[in-house]
């Protein structure tokens, strides 16, 4: 049977067989690579003492796919290796800071993935003490190791880190730019923050994107030209990226600021008819469960709308008025108002839900008032008829509003 086959048919015991007993290191090293997919499997103790020996063989390339399999089976795996070579006994009562000892002692292995791994289960055990050790390997040869540091430093979030992370920001690995990145912006202090913002135009596509990201976390509006130079950004990933991060930041920054960076976003917004832009605005206002971002985001909507989506566009703030929030309703309506349009394509959906019995008579309302800004002849006859049949007062007093708007009744 083929090496394949044995994976599918999961012979976990001729794999191990392989591994120990080949003369082909080719075979070897594919053994072991495959012996990593089998986390759950009956055998795993059999698999993991296999891994563990073929770690400590003469080829590099063995021991290094063991390390990665090993790695991938979690858990227990990779502790028993490490744990034999620190010469630290890790069973299930060990304490995290037991197990964090001979993590950091294997970060000064000779085998980059043996180091790769010890910065791997560091950031599992998150603890705060093995931070000064990761950073220390941000210097390491190998760039995979610098990149798996970073991440673990990231994960445990301790503000150390920071300046290390940021030295990262200049590395000639894309990759360890990348996790440098993700790692400030997980830390997300100020210092790790503002070290982000000159990767907005960084070269690699996942770095931007990834800084880009970051943004939203700010708490003042430092980051709004850096977002919306973003929003012209040639990736349509980083694009939509800044748009998340614009509407986050809005919900972030105090009230007083608010207004003038939806002012100088929808300025920049208007002048795109980018999917890739407005889709995720739509989004946003369709699947968030924070008020504050839907608010901001359906007022944006109505200012900076693509023609190919403003149908869409127009059915989710139409949708907004049934939220059981007054302000997101005002906004939704006050952003209706602002598409209006000689295509009555506002009018048309909004009648749909003022001729509709079952709808909330507060909802109706919104609609109704809607309607006074944006409706047409129709609209004043719909409601010229509604004020004589609704039983809803809320409904009647909104309709006279409305069609004194329109002309009157006759």
């Amino acid at each position: 049977m083929s090496l394949y086959e044995l994976e599918r048919d999961g012979e976990v015991q001729e794999l191990i067989r392989l591994l120990r007993e080949s003369d082909n290191e080719r075979v070897q090293v594919r053994a072991a690579e495959l012996l990593g997919n089998f986390p759950e499997h009956d055998d795993r103790r059999d698999v993991v003492n296999a891994l563990v020996q073929a770690a400590q063989a003469d080829s590099d390339a063995i021991t290094a796919a063991a390390i990665d399999s090993l790695d991938e089976l979690g858990g227990d795996a990779i502790e028993q290796l490490i744990g034999g070579i620190a010469g630290i006994d890790l069973d299930d009562d060990a304490a995290d800071w037991v197990r964090a000892k001979a993590f950091v002692q294997a970060l000064d292995a000779d085998v980059p993935e043996l180091r790769m791994a010890a910065a791997n289960g560091l950031g599992r055990l998150d603890q705060t003490d093995a931070v000064p050790k990761l950073a220390a390997r941000f210097e390491d040869p190998d760039p995979r190791v610098r990149a798996r540091a970073a991440r673990s430093a990231g994960k445990i979030g301790d503000s150390r880190a920071t300046g290390p992370l940021e030295s990262l920001l200049t590395d000639p690995k894309a990759a360890v730019r990348r996790e440098a990145a993700e790692a400030l912006g997980n830390v997300g202090n100020r210092q790790a923050l503002q070290a982000l913002l000159p990767m907005y135009e960084d070269d690699n596509e996942q770095v931007r994107r990834i800084a880009v990201g970051a943004f939203g976390n700010f708490e003042n509006d430092r980051p709004v030209d850096y977002l919306v130079e973003a929003l012209s950004d040639e990736s349509p990933g980083v694009r939509r990226t800044a748009v998340y991060s614009l509407v986050e930041l809005l919900s972030n920054v105090p009230t007083e600021q608010s207004h003038a960076i939806r002012e100088t976003v929808v300025e920049k917004l208007s002048n795109t008819d980018d999917r890739s832009v407005v889709v995720p605005l739509v989004e946003i206002l369709e699947e968030s469960t924070q008020a504050a971002q839907r608010r901001n985001t359906a007022w944006l909507l109505g200012r900076a709308t693509s023609e190919e989506e403003r149908g869409r566009v127009i059915d989710a703030l139409v949708n907004a008025l049934r939220d059981d929030g007054q302000m997101l309703r005002q906004f939704a309506a006050t952003s209706l108002a602002e598409l209006g349009g000689e295509d009555n394509m506002v009018e048309r959906r909004l009648l749909r839900v003022v001729q509709d019995d079952s709808v909330d008579p507060q909802v109706r309302g919104q609609a109704i008032f809607t309607l006074g800004k944006v409706g047409g002849e129709r609209s004043r006859k719909v409601l010229d008829k509604l004020i004589d049949e609704t039983d809803h007062d809320v409904v009647r007093k909104k309709a006279f509003s409305a069609i004194s708007k329109l002309g009157g009744r006759r």
